[in-house]
Order: structure tokens, then C-alpha cells, then sequence
């Protein structure tokens, strides 16, 4: 089947949604877990095509045009959360409230709305630029997650940056190994889930 990479729009919100909620649990469906299944996504795919800040690229099959992965992410993690902090999340607090939820998944997200973490200082020294992946099980494994992250890396090495972080679930051993062959390593005076990639590093490896 033929995909080709290209960057996230706006218009691109729905699958990305989707697609977070299909692998939103360790790499895996979240749908059992949600009565209201877009509430992933609100924090951890959507924004990334709305906010300021933000970049991302989108994995698409060019038969059907279906988005099936996607890397998004900020060139700035502190001015990003800045501005969600002011016009992102208080909206989806007051639409969302955890007392309305019976499911544990939409109580969870409902209350991180209301909480929202923010990036441990030692990622921001490592990198501002921070990033999420995903892609749908059936197109894992080609080497599409390897091609989107270094689209990825040479979108951000125009931007001026020589490196850049994420979140790992640490139930998702799938992914620690996925991100440890391309030279993802733990940030010094953050826990283990907290990996960064230098871009010096992924380029020699891809020579």
C-alpha cells in the first residue's frame, strides 16, 4: 500500500483524535476506557494543530487519503503550555467535569484538564521542543515511525534546535524500544520515562 508523509492542518483534527484514542492505552485501544473518547486526543493530539508553537506531520494512505500516524509536537514546550494554561484548557475544564463521568478514563482526563502537568525543568534544559507519535497498529513495524520522527528532526533542525523530548507511558515497553533504536535516551535529572534525542545522534545513525 502506498503512504507518503505530509504536514498536519487544522483539518486533520478528527483522525488525529481517532488515532490517539486507538492507541492511547499503553499503545493500545483506549475505546473501553471512554464514554467520551476525544478526551485523549484534547490534550495530546488535537492542540497541535490548533495552538501556537506547534508542528506536526501526518502518515496518510494515498489510496484512501485516511490519516493512519502522525508526529506532532511544540518548538517551545514553556510558551506552549503558557498559552494552553490561558486558552486551551479552562474551556475544556468547564466542559468537561469529572463529577458528570462515570468512566475512569474520562474522570482521569477531566481532572488532568483541570491540572494540567508541565514539562520537569531538566526536559526544557535537554530541549524546549517536545513531540508525540503515534500510529495505528496495522502500520506499525515498516519503518513509517523511524521516517516520520526524522521528518520530524529535519523540520527542527530548521527551526534551530538540535534536540528534542517525550513522555513515555511506561507500560508501553513496545515503544521504550522502539525509541531506544533511534537513540531516545533518558534525560539526566529526569525519571526514565522522560527520553530526548539529540539530532546529532539520529543523523549519524541514518548515514
Amino acid at each position: 500500500m502506498a503512504l507518503k508523509i505530509r504536514r498536519a492542518t487544522e483539518n486533520d483534527a478528527p483522525a488525529l483524535s481517532q488515532i490517539c484514542l486507538l492507541t492511547a492505552d499503553a499503545g493500545v485501544s483506549a475505546e473501553p476506557l471512554h464514554d467520551f473518547g476525544e478526551l485523549p486526543s484534547l490534550i495530546y493530539a488535537v492542540p497541535y494543530v490548533k495552538l501556537p508553537t506547534t508542528w506536526g506531520f501526518v502518515l496518510e494512505n494515498e489510496t484512501t487519503k485516511d490519516v493512519v500516524g502522525y508526529i506532532l509536537g511544540s518548538i517551545d514546550t514553556r510558551a506552549y503550555e503558557r498559552y494552553a494554561a490561558e486558552h486551551w484548557w479552562p474551556p475544556l475544564a468547564a466542559k468537561y467535569a469529572p463529577e458528570n463521568f462515570i468512566k475512569l478514563g474520562d474522570v482521569h482526563y477531566a481532572n488532568l484538564l483541570r491540572n494540567m502537568h508541565t514539562a520537569p525543568d531538566a526536559n526544557i534544559t535537554f530541549s524546549p521542543a517536545h513531540l508525540h507519535i503515534d500510529i495505528l497498529e496495522e502500520y506499525q513495524k515498516q519503518g513509517w515511525g523511524r521516517k516520520l520522527v526524522a521528518a520530524a528532526v529535519q523540520f527542527l533542525i530548521g527551526e534551530g534546535l538540535q534536540g528534542v523530548w517525550l513522555g513515555l507511558d511506561p507500560r508501553n515497553e513496545g515503544a521504550r524500544k522502539f525509541y531506544k533504536r533511534l537513540h531516545f535516551e533518558p534525560i539526566e535529572g529526569a525519571d526514565n520515562n522522560q527520553l530526548g534525542l539529540r539530532f546529532a545522534d539520529f543523523e549519524a545513525q541514518s548515514h
